[in-house]
């Protein structure tokens, strides 16, 4: 093993046509702020989330037979590079290997089988406690799946709590695979484990690791200049004041409330809502540490982090430990040009694919649903007919309110249902009610229903507005009725 390079930053060389949206222009007030509230972590202390002021709707759904389309700026992304030098992935598959001879003995599941061929490459993206001299474990552990051929990428976000079989050793957490197999000197060593605990329980083949631990992470993310997360629900968690104060004093915590809106996060911030999970689950952790990989890719691709690679490759050598090498990131950047924003899908082991189980010890597992858990594995690595379909349906965004950043989160959200997205400046600012303008000659009452699920809007609101001469098939304009919270989970992929 090498050290080298972040596992963040290796993801947007993976996506760096796939951004969600477009960064938003950082002002003053551009960022709707964070809320912290001083109290000692105790049980009874109650978070109170930070909710914008919304002008209050008044009178009856607009009726819109005469709206004036803006127009659409030029796209403004410069491909990268150019020329496009040739593309050489090969070098990326790992060998076709089994797993070695094992004789597992008790309840142990079976070793699952994927109908996984050779058109993907597979990332496992860990984030350790590590601390040196002492013991950790992986407690955040992301696949990235990326099919070249079809200009898709999965993430698959793996609990730490899943009860699995880890070979040649036992039923057992996942987040512990890595560290045992350090200490046995398995082949591969704790990577070597952790790939073949991966393969044997959910049937996916590990072609490449890389695992950052807390402080790499900090630097990663301030080394960008910070981060723009958008966060469309409201999130409280305790939080430490400083992290240079002891975290073992609870009067160095305090309450800490981030969104809704676009909130720039430093390193240590970004490493809170990536990471904390007092207040909350791992699941939404999971979700949450996608956001952030996502925020991190935007911050890549808005700085020209593409061209800065062999540099960067040098100053966070120290930063993470991966099999990856400098020519491999190259060429995975290569594949840039190649994506649209709608291209990345984001997966959870959540229930209903796992359920809760207290052991006779005490400890807190999580079983699977061996048939659920490969449903969403073969969908997550399988291509997806309907997310290519929905990649040619270009929904514009406008913000038809005073409140910054709503135009950024729903887009956010379409990205996350598959479609591609563009944001535009607004007409006014005092829309009471959100509307969708579809430009079709024909209406399409499937693609309509499935478009105002995903944005939680009443099919009243769309309105049929024929445009042939729209890239776009559809136009958002949001009103300050508009409701940002929503679930990645439930978007159909």
């Amino acid at each position: 093993m090498k050290r080298f390079f972040h596992w963040l930053i290796i993801f947007p060389f993976l996506l760096t046509a796939c951004g969600t949206v477009a960064p938003p222009v950082a002002s003053s007030s551009s960022q709707l702020p964070y809320l912290l509230v001083t109290a000692r972590p105790d049980a009874s202390a109650t978070p109170t989330p930070f909710q914008p002021s919304l002008p209050t709707p008044t009178g009856e759904l607009p009726v819109y037979p005469t709206y004036t389309p803006s127009p659409t700026p030029p796209a403004t992304n410069t491909p990268f590079p150019s020329p496009t030098p040739t593309l050489d992935l090969s070098g990326l598959y790992a060998p076709n290997e089994s797993l070695p001879s094992f004789n597992p003995s008790g309840d142990v599941p079976s070793q699952a089988q994927l109908e996984n061929d050779r058109d993907t490459i597979n990332f496992l993206l860990i984030g350790s406690d590590k601390r040196p001299g002492g013991s950790f474990r992986t407690d955040t552990m992301i696949v990235v799946i990326l099919r070249p051929k079809e200009k898709q990428v999965s993430m698959i976000s793996i609990p730490r709590d899943l009860w699995v079989y880890i070979p040649g050793w036992g039923m057992q957490r996942v987040n512990t695979a890595y560290q045992h197999g350090e200490l046995v000197g398995y082949p591969g060593a704790g990577p070597g484990l952790l790939r073949d605990t991966i393969l044997y329980n959910l049937g996916i083949r590990i072609d490449h690791t890389a695992m950052v631990e807390f402080d790499g992470f900090r630097r990663i993310v301030d080394t960008l200049g910070g981060i723009d997360v958008p966060v469309s629900c409201p999130y409280t968690d305790w939080h430490l004041i400083d992290p240079s104060l002891d975290p073992y004093n609870e009067n160095n915590w305090s309450l800490l409330t981030v969104g809704p809106g676009i909130v720039h996060m430093d390193g240590d911030l970004g490493l809170w809502y990536a990471r904390s999970r007092m207040k909350s689950s791992d699941f939404d952790r999971g979700r949450r540490q996608q956001e952030t990989l996502r925020a991190i890719y935007n911050q890549a691709l808005s700085t020209n982090t593409l061209g800065k690679i062999p540099q960067l490759y040098n100053d966070l050598s120290s930063s993470v430990v991966t099999d990856l090498n400098l020519p491999d990131i190259l060429q995975l950047a290569l594949l840039a040009p190649q994506f649209t924003n709608a291209d990345i899908r984001s997966y959870y082991i959540r229930p209903p694919v796992v359920r809760s189980w207290i052991s006779d010890a005490g400890a807190y597992l999580l079983l699977p649903n061996q048939p659920a858990l490969q449903n969403l594995i073969q969908e997550a690595i399988s291509p997806s007919v309907r997310a290519q379909q929905r990649a040619r349906i270009i929904v514009e965004v406008q913000n038809g309110t005073a409140i910054n950043g709503l135009d950024v989160l729903a887009a956010t959200r379409l990205n996350y249902a598959g479609y591609e997205t563009r944001i535009i400046p607004p007409d006014r600012q005092d829309y009471g009610y959100s509307v969708v303008l579809d430009y079709h000659a024909t209406p399409d009452a499937t693609q309509n229903a499935a478009l105002m699920a995903v944005l939680g809007l009443s099919p009243n609101y769309i309105v049929s507005q024929p445009n042939p001469e729209s890239q776009a098939a559809y136009r958002l304009v949001i009103g300050s009725d508009y409701q940002s919270c929503f679930k990645p989970e439930n978007l159909a992929h």
